[in-house]
């Protein structure tokens, strides 16, 4: 074979070397690039449900707080109204719609039954209406704490 004949081989294999090294380059880079994209997105839901979790969670304690807050009102009236019976009902009334508001239902059922027992109380102060006030707390302080719990 003449010098030139190696040459064009040499030539030729280099050429082919290098297109073949640029292919398989080339592919690596795209499934790197793609890797790449997919640990993005993967990265940025993380972020984004951690994001939505601490909102929930944020939410969920404004919620609790609020309820806290409504019901501690409707105890803070009643136990008034129970000590001094000359104390308007107002600002129970008032207690009680807001619970009847914030809910839920077994709360609100429970409130009705502690405002109930508190105005019959102030009418008529017997061992049996004070007990029935007793109860009717107790029962609304139950319902009032499984309602924060699970707010």
């Amino acid at each position: 074979m003449s010098e030139w004949g190696i040459a064009l081989i040499a030539a030729g294999s280099a050429i082919l070397g290098s297109i073949t090294t640029g292919w398989f380059a080339w592919k690596a880079g795209h499934r790197q690039a793609a890797a790449a994209e997919a640990a993005g997105r993967a990265q940025a839901s993380a972020l984004v449900s951690t994001v939505q979790a601490t909102l929930d969670e944020q939410r969920r304690a404004r919620a609790a707080d609020q309820r806290r807050q409504v019901y501690a009102r409707l105890l803070t009236e009643g136990a008034a109204l129970e000590s001094d019976p000359r104390l308007g009902t107002t600002s129970m009334a008032e207690a009680f719609s807001l619970v009847r508001l914030e809910g839920p239902a077994k709360v609100t059922e429970a409130a009705l039954a502690y405002r109930e027992a508190v105005e019959q109380t102030r009418v008529r102060r017997t061992e049996a209406s004070q007990e029935r006030l007793r109860a009717a707390r107790n029962t609304f302080i139950h319902a009032a704490q499984n309602a924060i719990r699970d707010a």
